[in-house]
């Protein structure tokens, strides 16, 4: 059997939970010094959003340790996707679950949500089954667009791949 891609589901009125990587360089002053791996996901982003879907994107920055570190919030990669996309990105500092489910319920067609870096939570790296639960639960289908984090069992690589119909 062939794999599923992102060309064989059909979007309209779903929501997709993109797993991404956009752990990204930053220089000195702490602006992104190489977008590149940003740019790279912007055709599934496109190709969902253009098929009727929202998108809810989750993704990594660093190696905090599971607890948050202000220097690997994701704010500046929110505000870099936005200009790339020409769309505004809603950016939550919320664990999924709380905010991050009552604003992914809320999303229309075409809307672009970044959750906060996942690693801030213990859960992530512990592929905690609550924790993927709780991503599960933000969405319809499940995206891996993170090639270079595929191969780490995470919540949010393996886990949730088991609760929601996977591409």
């Amino acid at each position: 059997m062939a794999k599923r891609t992102v060309r064989d589901v059909d979007w309209r009125g779903k929501r997709a939970l993109v797993r991404v990587d956009f752990n990204v360089p930053f220089d000195a002053a702490g602006a992104i010094s190489d977008d590149s791996r940003i740019r790279e996901v912007l055709p599934t982003i496109v190709h969902i959003r253009e098929g009727g879907a929202s998108v809810v994107l989750g993704t990594h920055l660093g190696r905090p340790g599971g607890k948050r570190v202000d220097d690997l919030e994701l704010a500046p990669i929110a505000e870099r996707l936005a200009e790339l996309l020409g769309t505004p990105v809603e950016y939550v500092h919320d664990a999924p679950g709380g905010l991050a489910r009552e604003r992914a319920e809320t999303l229309r067609e075409g809307d672009v949500l970044l959750l906060e870096n996942l690693r801030f939570w213990p859960g992530e790296e512990a592929n905690d089954p609550a924790f993927a639960q709780g991503l599960a639960a933000l969405a319809d289908v499940y995206v891996n667009d993170a090639f270079g984090t595929a191969h780490r069992a995470h919540a949010s690589t393996e886990g949730v791949a088991h609760l929601l119909p996977a591409v």
